[in-house]
């Protein structure tokens, strides 16, 4: 059965009333007040990180969804925070690394399973660069951080869909 996106959401987020219904497949209307909400992807930046030897840098997820399957450093976008900023934070967050550049690669659109809800979302891949390994610690969701070089890499290892294509990806661009 495929259910409405929305079909957890009942009542008005601007009115409270039950009057919350399909509208078309990304959207509901409220028929008491006529709010109509979209549900638009959620954005997302993941980082390919690659050292000297030009291996990349690989975490292993600490948490749901996929948790104990490797991934590649990133996270949400916060509100009012360009993909740039969000990447940049994100690895300082998971890595303890300072991105001293953030070049644009390509966005995979993705369904992320969080808190029983599926959030889709349209993960933006960016080439970083560091320039010093140093402080290089797993924290905040990232269990373990290690280097892998690319003819390692095997995508179906990586628990998250967009990843395991955006692997894919990223490797015939560079080969």
């Amino acid at each position: 059965m495929n259910k409405h996106p929305l079909s957890s959401f009942q009542y008005c987020p601007r009115c409270g009333a039950g009057n919350f219904t399909e509208n078309n497949e990304k959207s509901k209307k409220c028929t008491a007040c006529g709010f109509v909400y979209y549900y638009n992807s959620s954005a997302a930046v993941v980082a390919v990180i690659e050292n000297k030897k030009g291996e990349i840098l690989i975490a292993r997820r600490a948490k749901e969804p996929a948790k104990g399957t490797l991934d590649l450093p990133g996270g949400f976008v916060d509100m009012h925070e360009t993909a740039e900023e969000a990447v940049r934070r994100e690895i300082r967050e998971e890595t303890g690394l300072t991105v001293t550049a953030a070049q644009y690669l390509f966005s995979i659109p993705n369904t992320y399973r969080y808190s029983e809800f599926e959030v889709q979302t349209v993960d933006l891949f960016f080439k970083c660069e560091v320039s010093d390994f140093n402080g290089l610690k797993a924290d905040d969701d990232v269990m373990e951080l290690a280097f892998i070089a690319q003819d390692k890499l095997n995508p179906e290892a990586f628990g998250l869909s967009s990843i395991r294509q955006g692997i894919v990806k990223y490797l015939q661009i560079v080969n």
